[in-house]
């Protein structure tokens, strides 16, 4: 007995230095309710089992133990860090090293929820309601000082994608409303009439409020050459009911990605043309939340689609070609399939797929200056990526992530699926945010506001409220900055004529349009 508490009391020592001190609010990180259907393991089983006893139930620290927030850690508080020092501890601070004790995936879960608990990022909390204030003052970032200008306000608490329009509009998508125009002086229009439906909600998210729905609107587009043919792309979630087997028996309305593309002419909706869909028998009951709905467009007439996961059941689908979701498809701007797709001649596979593997892919750009295509995706907890996307790779969801499941769990559906794989067969991310920040939109930074940025990619965050700068060689990003930190939801990132960065803030209290630009 005296061994083991010996043993546990050496935890205490783990990570920080002697002069470690507790830290105030520590019930701060616990902001959301928590569904316990959904989510089994709120807390770490592993840090209740073998942790708690010094550190306390909620990381506050004890009279055996200091807490775990607000203290420098020894080797550093990255996942790796983390891990490393549970692994090899520290013998001359009397504390043991845990791999002889503990398994690799329960060391993994540890540092990774020690992770969340210290970033304030735990996976059950959205911030969705948070305090939502525009900064006065300039925020000195590394290379330049930037001032944020909101140009609207009193928005949708939902809205999905904003695009800025040659004459200094801008189109904005609601996610339960639909597509309207916003003038150059900050007005917002009525909703165009004819555009696809945007239907309200389907219920809601008990754990965080947030209401869900099908037969979202999502993102939109212009043509790279819309001063010329007026093109505008709208992805949307096509709701239907009674269309297909599974609406039947369940008796409620199903959904599914769809792109079209049409002309807005004194405020209505004309010239409809579908660039892309899915057959009805694939749409599903999964709500939009986690559908992707992303669109971009490179210079050789084509268009990428992004199209998430269809529900926490369906892994298996996401691995299969000749299903759409989990995959980013590629046809032309007209919506005809080119031959050169990696799996245009495979009999069982949707000619249009351009990778897979993808689970919930929030962001997708194009990158001029390489001529590459890249995109966000968001993990369960942790695992969210980075990912520059290659014809005919497969990304690895649900076969394998750097993140771990809601429950702590490794994500390794293959073996409930029956699928074997090569980890070497899965193309691995650029960058892994663990723990989960919630990535969302993104650009590669081409404007004349910022010549500092120049190719940099600017990427916001949902659950972090977080804007990040990242310098990339390559495939690799060889440099991170957190631009702003703590302001709300960045759900869409794009830049205006002059450069500067228009940032869509989405919250509870109504969303806003917001112009990032140098300060004078």
């Amino acid at each position: 007995m005296e061994v083991f508490i010996k043993v546990i009391r050496g935890l205490c020592f783990l990570f920080f230095s002697v002069a470690a001190s507790a830290v105030a609010e520590e019930e701060s990180w616990m902001q959301g309710e928590v569904d316990p259907e959904q989510h089994p393991s709120v807390r770490s089983e592993v840090y209740s089992a073998n942790c708690a006893v010094c550190h306390g139930d909620r990381l506050e620290g004890t009279t055996q133990g200091p807490a775990l927030f607000g203290n420098e850690l020894i080797n550093g508080d990255s996942v790796g860090e983390i891990i490393r020092s549970i692994q090899e501890g520290f013998p001359a601070e009397n504390m043991p090293a845990w791999a002889p004790v503990l398994s690799e995936q329960e060391i993994k879960q540890l540092a990774i929820y020690l992770s969340e608990i210290r970033s304030n990022m735990t996976y059950e909390t959205f911030n969705y309601d948070s305090v939502f204030v525009i900064p006065e003052e300039p925020i000195v970032t590394e290379e330049v000082s930037i001032v944020l200008e909101t140009f609207v306000s009193g928005l949708d608490p939902l809205p999905f994608s904003i695009e800025p329009l040659p004459d200094g509009q801008i189109l904005l998508t609601e996610r339960k409303r639909g597509i309207s125009l916003i003038s150059s002086e900050g007005v917002q229009s009525d909703y165009i009439i004819g555009a696809p439906r945007a239907y309200g909600s389907s219920g809601i998210f008990r754990s965080v409020k947030q209401e869900y729905g099908h037969g979202w609107m999502m993102d939109v587009n212009i043509h790279p050459e819309y001063e010329d043919n007026g093109w505008i792309y709208i992805q949307y979630g096509d709701r239907c009911e009674g269309c297909n087997q599974i609406s039947l028996n369940s008796k409620s309305p199903v959904s599914m990605n769809r792109l079209i593309r049409g002309r807005v002419k004194e405020g209505e909706w004309t010239d409809e043309e579908v660039i892309w869909e899915a057959d009805k028998a694939h749409y599903g009951p999964v709500p939009d939340l986690a559908g992707g709905g992303r669109t971009t467009f490179d210079e050789s007439g084509h268009v990428y689609i992004s199209v998430g996961m269809q529900g926490l059941d369906n892994h298996k689908g996401v691995q299969n070609l000749s299903v759409p979701w989990g995959k980013i498809h590629r046809v032309k701007d007209d919506g005809k399939i080119p031959k050169d797709n990696p799996f245009y001649y495979k009999d069982t596979a949707l000619r249009t797929v351009w990778t897979y593997g993808h689970r919930s892919p929030q962001g997708l750009e194009y990158r001029k200056e390489t001529g590459e295509v890249w995109s966000t995706e968001m993990g369960p907890r942790g695992g969210d990526e980075l990912n520059h996307l290659e014809p005919g790779k497969n990304y690895g969801w649900p076969l394998y992530s750097k993140g771990i499941d809601y429950d702590g769990t490794a994500v390794e559906y293959g073996k409930d699926l029956g699928i074997e794989f090569d980890l070497e067969d899965i193309k691995q991310p650029a960058y892994d945010f663990t723990p989960s920040p919630a990535v969302s939109s993104f650009v590669f930074y081409s404007g004349e506001a910022f010549p500092q940025w120049k190719d940099n990619l600017i990427m916001g965050s949902l659950k972090a409220r977080t804007l990040y700068r990242f310098v990339l060689e390559g495939d690799r990003v060889v440099h991170t900055e957190k631009l702003i930190t703590d302001l709300a939801r960045f759900r869409d990132i794009e830049l205006d004529s002059q450069g500067n960065i228009l940032l869509l803030l989405e919250h509870n209290s109504g969303s806003k349009i917001v112009r990032l630009k140098p300060a004078i």
